[in-house]
C-alpha cells in the first residue's frame, strides 16, 4: 500500500481515508472568493438649497442629496456622497474622480464631448434677480454668478460684467454689501435667495431669461468610464418617479411641480 492510501486524518469525528477527503477539499478550493462590493462616488453641489444644503442640525439634506440617496437604493448599489462646488464636478467626473453626479446640468455639446448623461431629470428656469429698480442686464450692473454654472456662461455670453463666486453663500452676502447689484441663478436657488436673511430686505426682483443655457432639461452626469451606468440610473429614475418618491421629494423641498 502507498503512502497516500495509508494516510488518514480525523473528518467528522471519525477516520476518514485520505482519498476520499481529497474530492472535498478540491470541491472547497475552487469556489471563488467574494468580490468586495463597489462604492460609487456621487457628486452633489455643496451649498444650493433647496437641492442640497446642510441644515440647522448639522445634517446635508435637500432635494438632490436625497434623490441620490433613493437612486442608489433604487439600483441596490452602495455609494458615499462627496459634496462639491459646481465648477469642479463635470471636470471630476470627466475624469473618473466621482462616478456620476445628482446635479442638473444643460447638456451642451461641449460637455457631451466629455461626460455621459442621464435621461431629463428635471425642467429649469434662470432668473435675474435683483433690486426693482434694475432691469435685466441694466448697464454696469455687477453680476454675481457661480463659477462653472449655465448662468454664468449665459451671463458672459451676454457681455454683463460679472462677480464670479464659489457658492451660493458669498452671492448672498455680495448682494446685501452692495458689491453685487443683481444675480442670475436656476428659478430654484432664486427663491432660497430672496428668503435669506442677509437678502430679505432688498426687496429683490425676478425677471425669468430665455436662452439655450438658461431653460430647458436637466440631466445628471455620469462618468465616459461608467457607461453601464447611464441605463441604470435612467431605469432608477423612471421607477422613483412612478412609484411617487420623486413628486414626494418635490413636495417635501419645492413649492412648485419640477416637471
Amino acid at each position: 500500500m502507498s503512502v497516500r492510501q495509508r494516510v488518514t486524518t480525523v473528518f467528522l469525528g471519525r477516520q476518514t481515508p485520505f482519498r476520499w477527503l481529497l474530492p472535498t477539499v478540491l470541491l472547497l478550493s475552487s469556489f471563488p472568493v467574494a468580490a468586495q462590493e463597489k462604492t460609487y462616488l456621487v457628486a452633489l453641489i455643496a451649498h444650493s438649497p433647496p437641492l442640497s444644503y446642510t441644515d440647522q442640525a448639522g445634517k446635508f439634506t435637500g432635494f438632490n442629496v436625497e434623490m441620490a440617496t433613493e437612486i442608489c437604493a433604487t439600483m441596490k448599489i452602495r455609494c458615499t456622497q462627496q459634496p462639491l462646488s459646481i465648477d469642479k464636478i463635470v471636470d471630476m467626473v470627466a475624469a473618473d474622480q466621482v462616478d456620476f453626479a445628482v446635479v442638473g446640468f444643460v447638456a451642451t455639446p461641449e460637455r457631451r464631448t466629455r461626460v455621459l448623461f442621464s435621461k431629463d431629470y428635471y425642467q429649469s428656469m434662470s432668473v435675474w434677480l435683483a433690486k426693482p429698480a434694475l432691469t435685466t442686464g441694466h448697464a454696469g450692473s455687477a453680476v454675481a454668478v457661480i463659477r462653472g454654472s449655465a448662468q454664468a456662461a449665459h451671463a458672459q455670453s451676454m457681455g454683463w460684467k460679472t462677480v464670479q463666486v464659489t457658492t451660493q453663500k458669498e452671492i448672498a452676502s455680495l448682494l446685501a454689501s452692495g458689491e453685487a447689484d443683481a444675480t442670475v441663478l436656476p428659478m430654484l436657488n432664486a427663491l432660497a435667495m430672496a428668503q435669506e436673511n442677509l437678502t430679505q430686505h432688498l426687496n429683490l426682483k425676478s425677471t425669468i431669461l430665455s436662452g439655450p443655457l438658461v431653460t430647458g432639461t436637466l440631466h445628471m452626469v455620469i462618468s465616459p468610464k461608467q457607461a453601464e451606468l447611464v441605463e441604470r440610473i435612467n431605469a432608477a429614475l423612471d421607477q422613483i418617479k412612478r412609484d411617487g418618491r420623486f413628486d414626494r421629494l418635490n413636495t417635501k423641498f419645492v413649492p412648485f411641480s419640477l416637471m
